[in-house]
């Protein structure tokens, strides 16, 4: 191909990539949407090839300048980095991160299976079951002799040395932490093991809750779990979802190479797993300080109650709006 005809067939692509390049260099806060940022970077390899080429083939000197700065031009604007703004940063919490979650189809289907089993499961555990051994198929004699014998001492009245809140709080932070990493790292296997985490997370946790409701620890048992319960079992949710979206992002790549697919989920999954962190510590606080209080159980309850209402309002409330956001499209 002679040069002429080169540049004739380039031309217009390399139009496309300046007026790309003339709207992002206009302002700092333009960005663009998924599938023209996917064009950009197609457009910017290609003129990266031709420069190349040019530069082989020398082309006129003119086509060769032109090439490097429309190359250099892209390259900024692929790889800038967005200023710090208070304003954006607060679109972007209390708009944008309650809008993906509340659309987020893989939230939808953890949150149905966690709480669908979970809730099954205490049923069948507890007092009104029509399956009477449901629960010693769940789990093993000596786990709920342990389970028993750790509310067996009435909620606050044993004392603690001082310190020993802080002391507790990091236990709990660490436990409930390995709680989420696991269900989070198991969705990673293609998403299947992140659902079957989730499945078994369930309904241990439903059974084991049907049967505290059974035994004489029972006041001991809710007076511990029912403050911190909806911070910390919302939490488990959210990892599960980050993870199975990254595990089916391998299998469903939606047309991407599956590294990018796997990328584009991982940077979907960050404010999900931002915001099941922020919970656990919620989670690890309450735990370690007014769980294990003499408070008053209504007190508790409240907690429970505010806690469940301000995940509502951050999720539905927030994020309410019949589509996804644009870019998400």
């Amino acid at each position: 191909m002679k040069a002429a005809e080169l540049i004739e067939s380039r031309m217009a692509d390399w139009r496309k990539l300046e007026q790309a390049c003339l709207r992002l260099e206009s302002s700092d806060s333009y960005k663009l949407k998924a599938q023209h940022r996917l064009e950009f970077a197609t457009l910017y390899r290609a003129a990266c090839a031709d420069l190349a080429l040019a530069d082989s083939y020398q082309l006129p000197i003119a086509t060769v300048r032109y090439l490097h700065q429309l190359v250099g031009r892209a390259h900024n604007q692929l790889y800038r980095t967005g200023r710090f703004e208070v304003s954006q940063w607060s679109d972007e919490l209390f708009r944008k991160v309650p809008r993906r979650l509340f659309h987020d189809q893989y939230l939808r289907v953890a949150f149905a299976i966690f709480w669908g089993g979970f809730l099954l499961a205490m049923f069948l555990s507890s007092k009104w079951t029509p399956v009477h051994n449901f629960k010693e198929i769940v789990m093993t004699p000596d786990q709920m002799a342990a389970l028993e014998a750790s509310f067996s001492q009435e909620i606050g009245g044993q004392g603690r040395a001082s310190g020993g809140e802080a002391m507790m709080m990091g236990f709990y932070i660490n436990h409930n932490t390995t709680i989420g990493l696991r269900c989070f790292a198991m969705g990673l296997l293609l998403g299947i093991g992140g659902l079957f985490e989730t499945i078994f997370n369930s309904i241990y946790l439903g059974a084991a809750f049907g049967h505290m409701t059974t035994v004489p620890q029972a006041d001991n048992f809710f007076q511990f779990v029912t403050a911190h319960g909806p911070f910390e079992l919302t939490a488990i949710v959210l990892s599960a979802a980050a993870g199975m979206r990254l595990g089916f992002s391998i299998v469903f790549t939606r047309g991407y190479r599956r590294v990018d697919s796997l990328i584009r989920a991982a940077i979907e999954s960050i404010p999900i797993m931002m915001l099941a962190v922020v919970m656990f510590f919620l989670a690890a606080i309450i735990e370690g300080f007014l769980s294990p209080s003499p408070a008053p159980y209504a007190f508790k309850a409240a907690v429970a109650m505010i806690s469940s209402m301000s995940i509502m309002f951050y999720i539905v409330v927030l994020g309410y709006s019949s589509e996804p956001l644009e870019d998400e499209q």
